[in-house]
């Protein structure tokens, strides 16, 4: 185990090399530029369009706006939010945080263009159901000799789409919160069966297909971000003078990388804390990975660029506002520099500071809200892949290795997780931004399009 552990590190730092930051990040910067800002002008639109005020039944889809953006996002708000910032605090400091945020700005661009594309270049699979994604608007939009991409994209989907983290630090949390403390923790033992547990709630959920999963996103999403707004509002408002003084230091900690304990980058540590950012950034929000456009492929609405206006909301509520929150929480509470916890536990450590007797508990209870709803949408996007390269009839036997990867999930190291799941992320992101990249005329004129029809019925 501890050698695989060492492969798959070697592996994640392979993937995670200076050709994919430039792909993701200037990948990034070239779309904005590209499309000269032009969406982040019609943010008003898009919050319209998210409440339903262009919905049509009559339009080809199967799901509506919200509920895309609702599976989006809770596969996105989730472990990222709670584990994954306290991951990049953990090594990198309060100045990790600033190139989450530059992640999130750009990848919320990079999710306009690539939800837009799903929409645009939405294709058939084996049953002639309309699916979007990725693998979809490789082949439709690019051509068949291209489908080499495709196929990459669809089996690092297979593995990258695995719970495997959130389940990890979902167990880790119960195990820490609630099992320790009573003198109920038994090891892998106690592990196992929370893990089986956990394998028996999704596969209720999972098998029920989109409709049910989009369902259930639907109702838990906007609960689950409730709940933690006010927990960390609350513990915010408890340590109001130390806010400032932190949220200064995310700019300073940026550039000087003071409390850095990660690898250099680049031939130093302010490379090491950039890419540091953007990887739990992009572990975060997914802008740029692929996995989105899959949800928003399936949003009910013949108006590509309406999708990716609503999926551009997803990284400012996963990164800007849930994840800042996080951030503020560890860093006000002093934790991350007087304990050695990392993950989740960390977090857990800052709500008891916080709020002894009932701040752990409050955060689990999100975090149970967070991992399930996570899980529930991967399974999604994994079914998608294995359609894409088998068939329809194929996906079932994903779901069961999908279960079966919650109790392996469970009873596993973090270290292991988060780096199998980093690995193919990277390599989930390399099809998607290049085909991204390829297309963004397609998106440029569809959007000119859109926003002139806009402005005319404005003026009108």
């Amino acid at each position: 185990m501890e050698n695989l552990e060492k492969f798959v590190a070697q592996l994640s730092s392979l993937a995670w090399g200076l050709p994919l930051l430039i792909i993701l990040i200037g990948g990034g910067i070239y779309l904005l530029f590209r499309i000269r800002f032009i969406p982040f002008r019609y943010l008003g639109h898009a919050i319209a369009v998210l409440r339903g005020k262009y919905d049509d039944e009559n339009d080809e889809g199967q799901i509506s706006h919200f509920q895309a953006l609702t599976t989006a996002l809770s596969a996105t708000v989730g472990m990222g939010n709670i584990a994954s910032v306290a991951v990049a605090i953990a090594i990198g400091g309060p100045g990790a945080v600033f190139w989450m945020w530059v992640s999130a700005l750009i990848g919320m661009n990079t999710k306009f263009f690539t939800a837009t594309l799903a929409i645009l270049f939405r294709g058939k699979d084996s049953e002639g159901q309309l699916q979007g994604g990725p693998m979809y608007f490789i082949r439709e939009g690019l051509g068949k000799k291209w489908m080499p991409l495709a196929v990459m994209f669809s089996v690092s989907g297979l593995i990258g789409a695995l719970p495997v983290f959130n389940v990890n630090q979902l167990t880790q949390a119960i195990n820490d919160i609630l099992l320790k403390p009573i003198g109920w923790y038994q090891g892998f033992q106690s592990n196992l069966v929370v893990g089986i547990i956990l394998a028996t709630v999704t596969a209720i959920v999972i098998l029920g297909g989109l409709s049910r999963i989009s369902r259930t996103a639907e109702r838990l999403v906007p609960s689950m971000v409730l709940i933690y707004f006010l927990a960390v509002i609350t513990i915010l408002g408890m340590n109001m003078e130390q806010v400032p003084y932190y949220f200064k230091l995310i700019f300073t900690d940026a550039f000087s990388a003071q409390f850095y304990q990660g690898d250099a980058f680049l031939g130093g540590v302010i490379g090491g804390i950039i890419l540091l950012g953007i990887r739990r950034g992009a572990f975060s929000n997914e802008a740029g990975i692929g996995t989105a456009p899959m949800a928003h492929g399936a949003a009910k609405t013949n108006e590509p660029v309406r999708e990716g206006l609503v999926a551009m909301l997803g990284p400012a509520i996963d990164t800007l506002i849930v994840c800042t929150l996080t951030a503020l929480t560890i860093l006000v509470t002093g934790v991350w520099q007087t304990s050695d916890a990392n993950g989740v536990s960390l977090t857990a450590t800052a709500f008891e500071n916080a709020l002894p007797g009932v701040g752990q508990y409050v955060l689990l209870l999100c975090i149970v809200i967070f991992s399930i709803s996570s899980v529930f949408s991967y399974s999604y996007y994994g079914s998608k892949c294995m359609s894409f390269l088998f068939g329809v009839g194929s996906k079932r036997y994903y779901v069961y290795f999908y279960i079966l990867s919650i109790i392996i999930g469970a009873t596993t190291s973090l270290s292991l997780m988060i780096n199998l799941i980093d690995t193919f992320f990277a390599l989930m992101a390399i099809p998607t931004m290049l085909s991204t990249l390829i297309l963004a005329p397609r998106v440029v004129k569809a959007s000119r399009d859109y926003f002139s029809r806009i402005s005319f019925s404005k003026r009108s």
